[in-house]
């Protein structure tokens, strides 16, 4: 996981009120679901078959952290990050929990349910409204190029920082060791890079990114979140993957 990758991608920033194109590959008002798993964890295979259905829906913008603290148990997760890990904890200080399990997931950055409990989950999903993401974001494909537009919105008590996020739509994992030994786990938009490319104070902005270094083999899906705080609410969200 390469947190300063995504920052050298960028070839341009404009703090302009360029018109907004329409977000690419989720709704106009998507709903963002974050799933923190581990391949170490027993119970999370039946959250990562979840998080592949939730995947396909085109209203939600589902990403797969697996985090490393269960590492200790006899498997490193080949695909856990301290960063992500972090993540979590960060969610987990701001809805003021106790602390952090697997496998979770945090919907729109202001709730939270045990992964594997669909009706839960579901239920969660179906509660966010079309102003649960206040900004309008989107991706616009230039051919060459891609552009990241944030709207102009309310300024946030303090800026809010935007993440660029890349995935690899499947990774397939055999698990040798550890408490889901002989499994064979498909993770879906198994995030790789998760990095700081902004912070906004509500005025629009827009970014030139080049599509051929953002999208390619094992970071085919690439999500740009607009986040308060520490941890906090999701404000706005866009998703684009790769382009045949």
């Amino acid at each position: 996981m390469r947190l300063s990758a995504a920052a050298g991608l960028l070839t341009g920033l404009l703090l302009a009120g360029i018109p907004m194109a329409a977000s690419a590959q989720a709704g106009e008002h998507p709903v963002v679901v974050e799933l923190f798993t581990s391949q170490g964890c027993s119970s999370c295979p039946r959250a990562d078959a979840y998080l592949r259905d939730l995947a396909e829906e085109d209203d939600i913008i589902a990403l797969s952290f697996n985090v490393d603290y269960w590492d200790y148990l006899g498997w490193k997760d080949t695909l856990a990050s301290p960063a992500f890990s972090e993540r979590q904890r960060a969610y987990g200080r701001a809805l003021g929990l106790s602390g952090v399990y697997t496998p979770q997931m945090v919907v729109n950055g202001i709730a939270e349910g045990v992964g594997s409990r669909r009706d839960e989950i579901g239920s969660i999903i179906d509660a966010q409204d079309e102003h649960s993401l206040p900004v309008e974001i989107s991706f616009r494909d230039e051919g060459s190029s891609l552009t990241l537009s944030v709207a102009a919105g309310t300024a946030p008590e303090k800026p809010a920082t935007l993440w660029l996020i890349r995935y690899a739509t499947a990774e397939e994992v055999e698990i040798r060791r550890g408490e889901n030994r002989g499994k064979t786990i498909t993770y879906a938009h198994a995030v790789r890079e998760l990095t700081p490319i902004g912070m906004w104070k509500g005025n629009a902005m827009t970014m030139t990114l080049p599509k051929s270094e953002l999208l390619t083999r094992g970071y085919e899906g690439c999500v740009a979140l607009l986040q308060a705080g520490d941890g906090g609410p999701i404000l706005g969200a866009a998703e684009i993957g790769s382009l045949n």
